[in-house]
C-alpha cells in the first residue's frame, strides 16, 4: 500500500507538471496560454488538429478566412450566437478568450491546408454546382459565389464553404432560416427561397469542392 501511494502521489505530480506548462495547457482562463496551444489542446478535440474536423458535427476550420474566424469568436464569447452547437460547445469555451488569443486562432487555422472532403453522387453534384455559379433566377436567389467567391474560398467576413461538410451547411441553412441564432447575416432571407433538395444539393457540391 505504500508503494501504491508514493505511485499516486508521483502521478499527481506529474500531471500537475504539465497542467502548468504552457506549452500544454488546457485552461482557457490563462491570457499567456499561446493560441497554437490553444489550438493544438483544446480545439482539435473536435476541428482536428489541421482543422480538419472528421465529424459533420463540427465544422472545417482549414483555410478559413481569418476576418470571420474572429467575427464568430466574438460572437460566441459575447453570446450572440445562439444555434445550439454555439451555446453548448462555444461559449463556455470563448468565454475567457483575449482578443490576442481569438486573433491568434484564427490566424492559426487560416494558415492550416484544407484536405479533400468525400465526394456525392453525380446527379446531386451538378444540381449543386448549378445553385453556386447562378443561384436560383426563377426564385431571385442570387448565386453563392458572389459573397463566397468563385472558389468557395470566402471573402473577408464572408466564411469559407469549399470543402465544408454537407451535413452541418444544411443544418446551419435551417438555422438561418428557421431561428435568430445567427443574427446580423443576409442568409436568412436567401435560405426562404431554397427548397430541402436544393440546400443539400449545393451544400453536397460545395463539400465535394475540388481542393487546389
Amino acid at each position: 500500500m505504500k508503494f501504491n501511494s508514493i505511485l499516486w502521489v508521483a502521478a499527481m505530480g506529474v500531471l500537475g507538471a504539465g497542467c502548468s506548462n504552457l506549452e500544454h495547457s488546457r485552461d482557457l482562463g490563462n491570457p499567456k496560454v499561446s493560441a497554437t496551444t490553444i489550438a493544438q489542446q483544446v480545439c482539435s478535440l473536435c476541428h482536428g488538429i489541421d482543422g480538419n474536423s472528421v465529424s459533420p458535427n463540427f465544422p472545417r476550420l482549414s483555410g478559413q478566412t481569418p476576418e470571420y474566424l474572429v467575427g464568430q469568436l466574438e460572437k460566441f464569447r459575447g453570446h450572440q450566437r445562439l444555434d445550439p452547437p454555439g451555446f453548448e460547445y462555444m461559449w463556455g469555451l470563448s468565454r475567457d478568450l483575449t482578443d490576442e488569443q481569438i486573433k491568434g486562432l484564427a490566424d492559426y487555422f487560416a494558415k492550416q491546408a484544407p484536405a479533400q472532403n468525400a465526394a456525392i453522387d453525380a446527379q446531386q453534384l451538378a444540381a449543386g454546382k448549378v445553385i453556386f455559379e447562378n443561384g436560383v433566377p426563377s426564385k431571385e436567389a442570387p448565386p453563392c459565389l458572389a459573397c463566397h467567391g468563385p472558389k468557395a474560398q470566402g471573402l473577408a467576413a464572408f466564411p469559407r464553404l469549399a470543402g465544408q461538410h454537407q451535413d452541418y451547411l444544411v443544418k446551419q441553412l435551417h438555422v438561418f432560416r428557421e431561428t435568430e441564432g445567427r443574427p446580423d447575416t443576409p442568409m436568412k432571407q436567401i435560405t426562404h427561397l431554397l427548397s430541402q433538395q436544393e440546400m443539400e444539393a449545393v451544400a453536397g457540391y460545395l463539400q465535394a469542392f475540388p481542393i487546389e
